[in-house]
């Protein structure tokens, strides 16, 4: 028979049997397959009957590792349901300090800003004579220009005369 340009390992093919095989007890399966298999399938017959009572007891479902390891993590946090009955509107939360500092810093920034809309920091002052002095220049600036004009003017109708 050809095989074509490569052949395959002699390890590597598989043999399937079929079911009169099975049935005849002739399969090429090792014999430890049968006994692993009977095994397996009491195994699942006793987790069966375990499990149902476990979930006339339960009825939580465990993820993954929960149901394996049951040890008190101090870093897990258990989540508290609260009824509306058990709810208490007088008892407030204390922030934590990042939150306490944040709230802090914005209301240190809006006095800011309302100071400084007032004019009464430092920084509002010195902002406040700058623009006081540019207004200063650009008037005289204006002055200046204003009377040159007039300087060209007067010159044009003299000369025209």
């Amino acid at each position: 028979m050809g095989r074509g340009k490569f052949k395959g390992k002699p390890t590597g093919r598989r043999q399937f049997s079929t079911p009169e095989e099975m049935l005849a007890g002739t399969s090429t399966r090792p014999r430890t397959f049968r006994r692993e298999e009977a095994e397996e399938e009491v195994e699942r017959e006793e987790s069966e009957e375990e499990s149902e009572e476990e979930s006339d007891d339960e009825t939580e479902k465990k993820k993954s590792t929960q149901g394996v390891i049951e040890i008190e993590n101090p870093n897990l946090v258990k989540p508290k349901t609260v009824k509306a009955r058990q709810v208490n509107f007088e008892k407030t939360t204390e922030l934590s300090r990042r939150e306490r500092e944040e709230i802090e810093k914005q209301k240190a920034h809006e006095r800011f800003m309302r100071l400084q809309e007032q004019g009464k920091t430092e920084q509002a002052r010195k902002d406040l004579e700058r623009l006081a002095m540019i207004r200063q220049q650009r008037a005289d600036a204006a002055k200046k220009r204003e009377e040159e004009k007039a300087a060209k003017e007067q010159k044009k109708s003299e000369a025209r005369k």
